[in-house]
């Protein structure tokens, strides 16, 4: 799965009704002897016959399923999984007989247990239910979302909502096939993991959809589809590792059945590098690539994976960086087929695995796919965000035990994809690219189509490398929690390098050690070596520059002499982009731990705006930003900040040229094209420059008139705040209208944010007391975000979203809901701050112990920002003041 940074929030407070509608699924049963995490042994599933009807529009849906399990001794009760599912009729049968038994959900996550009237024996057995459940209304379990007209149904399994569509062992440990059938309106589009048998006509005009029976596959990975969709089909020509011509397909609600020429083109390049990298075919018979309105994100069910319609239905007007996440994603999807899909984790612990492999693969294929698009600096850029998240005190390791279902979502954050795609980074380039990949062979071999645990992966890929010590870096970095920084000095021809664990200001976290592949380059002379001691000295070659971090690839931060920071600030525009964004990192970690000056943030910056990479050369000024939207910057410093920000960006932009229009720079070098869509976001919100806010705000009005050559793609979301922050009320009226009215994913993505960017109070309370039937989960939660990410109206939506939590989270399953809620509180700054949150919010957090971690890093962060600025809010102001002068 692909997160992405939209949260989603539930629909039983907003969308199409405010409160939840009432089910007829029995009550919850509370039972102190179930199991809270994995189930008990007794029983394990064999196979899986699931028969559907699935008719869109409707409330409900309806199922019959048929589970093949072995009992390992005899029982009258067996615990199993199912989540606000009405049962009618559930049965055991054993050979010829048939045992009555009785369904009770004891649990919110889902547990339940089922009540035999007489024992039923060890040995092979069959459990029968006839049920129905409820549609969602958020991508979570089998959900249901109304598309101009007409509606379709999708599922989202992972991480433990499977449970709401079937009853079912929703355990990534079991692994058997899946028969599915889905009764439907005729004319319909079903798509499942496998490919389909057949349609045939039943009672009613209805048409029963077939499906061949699936490879073995936990729950999480099951996917069904049901609508009028628009599926257009291909097939992928015969590789060195597949000599078969693959079935495969897009898929896409009816406005956006004009956009699958992309994804067609592209995704059999992707499937070609991907098996030359495992060497091996596509694990599955066939691939669809099927687009959702409401996806915050991908999910690679095995043959048919999912994603928000914005990162796959590109059209020939997509930027640079709609590519970039297109090539990205659908590499990270994809190489979970193999990683995740053939060979899947043994239990939610060792999820990290799957994910953070997975977002390495992602960023290195898709860099293979599209070289020219510079997409393999973002592994690192992610990697350093997810820095300052495990350095927080309040945390957990990369491999972390899970012993509760409601732990388990709390995994998909950015330690398990941003620390843990650079630990395997760093690893493979420590070992070479060779060692590493035939490790990953030897890993798929060994466990096709079953489970492993990472202590499997990590023999796998020791073995295959014959070097027992990537077993302790690996370890050291995945089984506990922390950043390592290393502090390297310069004297007598040696260079020392001492490890410590990395500290904010106001932190103190408990010393630790690791095994760091290090490397380090004076000039243009380099060396590596594994540290596993805290001081460890090597020698210096003499030279200029030295880049403790070369390509950007070690999972640490660095710290210099005041001499050699100053020499590598000055080489910032030279860097290559890996080195240039872990420069910027380390600068401004080592800024945060009270050593660094401020001053030296503004000269980096200065510097690093003439790299050649888009993303480094804006990195600092995004980064000084930051301290403007967490208040760090006082209004009366403003009008320097945006002197400050002018004299570094404008004359980059400047050199550039900005025309809005669409099409006006498609022969350009695309980095070139996505350095623009960067520079214009900074210049005009905040340098707030005249012109470029008044060339913006010309091309919005006449795109919003009708013209739709006015204003491109990468510039639409810039456009459309400024005429927000400038219009007020009325404009942001018109900007909801006409997100709402839209099934485009940028336009109704950029209108809705926009309009809840706008900065203006009125603005503000009338979006968070909207209330529209078109309105979608995600939607609300463009506005919501917008509101409380914007300075000026900072403070007045946290006080709603503390206000509402309750509501916000009644009812909220799956992954991407509860366990981002938390982020709404991020931009407060101050121990009081964070008290009045937790006073406030806290208890209800802590009883319903979902989301409890990010909850708790959010107050350490709000915490830790308050020391910084009493630390530093003198040195910010006159740093900002002098070099905005």
């Amino acid at each position: 799965m692909m997160t992405v940074a939209a949260l989603l929030l539930s629909t039983a407070a907003f969308g199409q009704a405010t409160t939840p509608a009432p089910s007829p699924a029995a009550a919850i049963v509370a039972d102190a002897s179930a199991p809270k995490g994995r189930l008990p042994d007794a029983a394990v599933p064999k196979a899986y016959r699931l028969d559907f009807t699935i008719l869109p529009e409707a409330e409900r849906f309806s199922g019959h399923g048929e589970i093949d399990v072995t009992l390992k001794r005899a029982t009258t009760r067996l615990y199993l999984h199912g989540r606000d599912l009405s049962v009618s009729k559930v049965v055991a049968r054993v050979g010829g007989a048939v045992v009555p038994a009785t369904f009770t959900q004891v649990d919110a996550t889902g547990t339940a247990r089922l009540d035999f009237a007489r024992a039923v024996p060890a040995g092979a057995a069959t459990l029968v239910f006839d049920y129905t459940g409820r549609f969602g209304n958020d991508a979570a379990g089998l959900y249901h979302v109304k598309v101009a007209d007409r509606w379709y149904s999708w599922t989202q399994f992972e991480s433990i909502d499977a449970r709401a569509a079937f009853p079912s062992f929703d355990e990534t440990g079991f692994k058997q096939p899946f028969t599915i059938t889905v009764t439907t309106h005729p004319g319909m589009t079903v798509v499942s993991n496998s490919p389909e048998t057949g349609v045939t006509k039943v009672a009613g005009g209805m048409e029963k959809h077939g499906f061949a029976p699936t490879k073995p596959l936990p729950t999480y990975l099951v996917a069904i589809d049901t609508g009028p969709f628009v599926r257009q089909a291909g097939t992928i020509a015969p590789t060195p590792e597949r000599s078969w011509a693959m079935p495969y397909g897009g898929v896409a609600t009816v406005p956006q059945g004009d956009k699958l020429a992309y994804v067609m083109a592209e995704t059999p390049r992707i499937v070609g590098l991907l098996e030359r990298y495992f060497g091996e075919a596509f694990p599955f018979p066939k691939l669809d690539q099927i687009g959702s309105p409401i996806m915050p994100g991908a999910m690679e069910n095995a043959g048919a994976d999912t994603y928000g319609d914005g990162i796959i239905f590109l059209d020939r007007n997509a930027t640079t960086s709609d590519k970039k996440e297109f090539g990205m994603v659908v590499s990270h999807e994809l190489a979970h087929q193999w990683f995740g899909d053939l060979v899947s984790p043994e239990w939610w612990s060792d999820l990290w695995l799957n994910e953070s492999f997975a977002n390495w693969m992602g960023y290195r294929i898709a860099n293979e796919w599209r070289p020219e698009l510079g997409i393999g600096v973002g592994a690192l850029a992610e990697g350093f965000a997810a820095m300052n998240t495990d350095a927080l005190e309040v945390g957990r390791p990369i491999h972390q035990p899970i012993t509760e279902n409601s732990q388990i979502d709390g995994a998909f954050d950015n330690i398990t994809y941003g620390k843990g795609g650079q630990v395997v980074a760093m690893i493979a380039a420590y070992l070479g690219d060779d060692k590493f990949k035939e490790g990953v062979r030897l890993h798929l071999r060994r466990h096709a189509y079953g489970n492993a645990t990472s202590e499997q992966f990590f023999q796998s890929i020791a073995d295959a490398a014959h070097d027992p010590k990537v077993l302790a870096s690996l370890t050291s970095f995945v089984d506990q929690q922390g950043v390592p920084v290393v502090d390297v000095r310069r004297a007598g021809g040696k260079l020392t390098a001492t490890q410590a664990r990395y500290a904010f200001i106001g932190s103190t976290p408990a010393p630790l050690t690791w095994t760091i592949p290090f490397c380090v380059r004076v000039d243009a002379t380099k060396q590596c070596s594994l540290l596993d001691k805290k001081t460890t000295t090597l020698s210096a070659p003499a030279g200029r520059v030295v880049m403790p971090n070369v390509g950007g690839t070690g999972y640490y931060r660095f710290d210099l002499a005041p001499a050699d920071w100053q020499a590598l600030i000055a080489a910032s525009a030279t860097l290559p982009a890996g080195e240039a964004v872990a420069t910027t990192d380390s600068l401004w970690a080592s800024f945060r731990a009270g050593r660094a000056p401020a001053s030296w943030l503004v000269a980096q910056a200065r510097a690093m705006a003439g790299n050649s990479d888009p993303a480094a050369s804006v990195d600092p000024g995004v980064r000084i930003a930051g301290l403007r939207a967490r208040g760090l910057i006082a209004p009366s410093s403003l009008p320097a900040y945006r002197s400050l920000m002018a004299s570094i960006y404008t004359p980059q932009l400047t050199k550039l040229g900005f025309d809005p229009s669409v099409g006006a720079y498609r022969s350009e070098d695309p980095r070139r094209q996505e350095l623009r869509h960067r520079l214009v976001a900074l210049v005009a919100d905040e340098a707030n420059d005249s012109a470029t806010r008044a060339t913006l705000k010309a091309a919005a009005t006449r795109y919003l008139s009708g013209d739709a050559n006015a204003l491109d793609p990468g510039f639409l979301f810039s456009a459309l705040t400024v005429l927000a922050q400038d219009g007020g009320l009325p404009v942001a009226k018109m900007l909801v209208e006409r997100g709402l009215s839209s099934e485009d994913a940028t336009l109704r993505s950029s209108a809705l944010t926009a309009a809840g960017s706008s900065g203006r109070a009125d603005v503000a309370r009338y979006l968070l007391a909207l209330d529209d039937p078109r309105m979608r989960s995600s939607d609300r939660l463009r506005l919501i975000f917008g509101v409380v990410g914007t300075v000026e109206t900072r403070d007045l939506g946290t006080e709603w979203v503390l206000a509402n939590y309750e509501r916000l989270i009644a009812g909220a399953n799956g992954v991407f809901i509860t366990t981002r809620l938390p982020s709404a509180f991020a931009s407060q700054c101050g121990a009081d701050r964070a008290a009045s949150i937790d006073a406030k919010v806290g208890p209800t957090i802590r009883a319903a112990n979902v989301g409890l971690l990010a909850y708790q890093r959010t107050l350490e962060t709000i915490r830790l920002c308050g020391a910084l600025r009493d630390a530093k809010a003198g040195e910010i102001a006159a740093a900002v003041s002098s070099a905005g002068r």
